[in-house]
């Protein structure tokens, strides 16, 4: 039972954090707000739509941690060191290949050199996977001060113009080949999180009483200095809060491109009380948290399918034919060409809300069927998806 309630924890907060992610890809597809304006723009935002996003900000943090808590309980589960970076270097090379082509289709329902290649969470996971697979030589003790200090000391070279740094270090577009690459997540300090993931996988290997304390203690000292550094205004985020207009959702709004010192603390300090309320109060199989953090990158890819495949079934049902004429480029929240889409494209939040629910609720069945397969199988390929 404490093996089971251990990992299942894991599992449900992954699950947690994967149906929650799907509500702000099915807001890109869907709502009309997303085609010209970010949900966390003051000046343009409401509070329903800023917090429909801001809930969001939990997931690429909480997944880049319990992926390499993963990566650690996989290691501890009979194989060896090098083993496990064998198995890092090479599923981290194949999520980016997906990202890199089954993921372009999904974005933009094709292969067009006049659209953007999207990095976004696939290549920055396996990115990191292959940072980790060299990383995980390290002692543990020194790999968790190499990950503590980068989450903490990497918001002092925001100015540096070095462009090495740059390209580890901001999003932003770059033309290789003629074709315009957005690199939406850098790597610096997604790769902290994922070690520091790696490093609290050792947690998982001691009594359960211990490990609670450890998580609790933890998630407390990450909110409280989250709440101080950003009360005061000094270090933290490169984009410091006002007082001056909607001061409590300006103090929210921590940057996340590249994920800031603030962003970290405010998203997985409450990951770490999560984990214990899960292991706490374990859910069962069937339950859609643990199905679906049990079969993370099969619903992952699945759900972008199905939000582009209802974008255009919506379109097509709006306009009729001449939506032929744009429904298989990019979306504009996508990176796609305005002047191509009609004015007013997209719908209602309402609209995104319903499409969300139903995405989640179409794909269970079949997460559940795949988590089954995975559960009375050992094929090598399992792994990988």
């Amino acid at each position: 039972m404490a093996k089971t309630a251990r990992l299942a924890s894991i599992d449900a907060v992954r699950g947690a954090v994967m149906i929650i992610m799907a509500l702000d890809h099915v807001r890109d597809f869907i709502h009309r707000g997303a085609m010209s304006f970010s949900p966390t723009d003051l000046s343009q935002t409401t509070p329903v739509l800023f917090f429909t996003r801001w809930i969001t900000h939990f997931c690429a943090p909480v997944f880049m941690f319990t992926a390499g808590m993963g990566a650690f309980l996989w290691w501890r589960n009979g194989r060896t060191r090098g083993q496990l970076s064998t198995f890092l270097l090479t599923r981290g090379f194949w999520l980016i290949v997906l990202e890199l082509t089954v993921m372009q289709i999904a974005y933009d329902f094709g292969f067009s050199k006049s659209n953007p290649i999207l990095l976004v969470v696939l290549w920055a996971l396996g990115a990191c996977m292959v940072v980790l697979a060299a990383l995980v030589w390290l002692p543990e003790s020194v790999l968790a001060i190499v990950s503590v200090g980068m989450i903490a000391l990497h918001n002092l070279g925001d100015g540096v113009t070095s462009r090495l740094w740059i390209s580890l270090h901001q999003s932003g577009a770059i033309v290789i080949g003629g074709m315009t690459v957005v690199s939406a997540y850098p790597l610096i300090p997604w790769i902290g999180v994922m070690a520091l993931g790696f490093c609290f996988g050792r947690l998982y290997t001691i009594d359960a009483g211990r490990r609670e304390r450890i998580l609790l203690t933890t998630g407390t000292a990450m909110i409280a200095a989250f709440l101080v550094l950003r009360w005061m205004n000094v270090y933290g985020d490169p984009v410091r809060w006002s007082a001056q207009k909607l001061p409590a959702l300006s103090f929210l709004n921590c940057t996340k491109y590249p994920p800031s010192l603030d962003f970290l603390l405010m998203t997985l300090g409450p990951a770490m009380f999560a984990l214990v309320w899960f292991e706490r109060h374990p859910p069962a199989f069937p339950n859609p948290l643990i199905v679906f953090g049990r079969v993370p990158l099969f619903y992952f890819v699945l759900h972008f399918f199905a939000a582009h495949l209802i974008a255009a079934a919506l379109a097509l049902l709006r306009y009729g034919s001449p939506a032929w004429s744009f429904i298989f480029h990019p979306i504009p929240s996508m990176g796609g060409p305005r002047d191509l889409f009609p004015s007013g494209f997209g719908y209602d939040l309402w609209v995104a809300y319903a499409v969300w629910i139903s995405i989640v609720v179409g794909l269970y069945p079949l997460c559940r069927r795949f988590a089954m397969l995975k559960a009375s199988r050992r094929d090598w390929w399992l792994s990988y998806l």
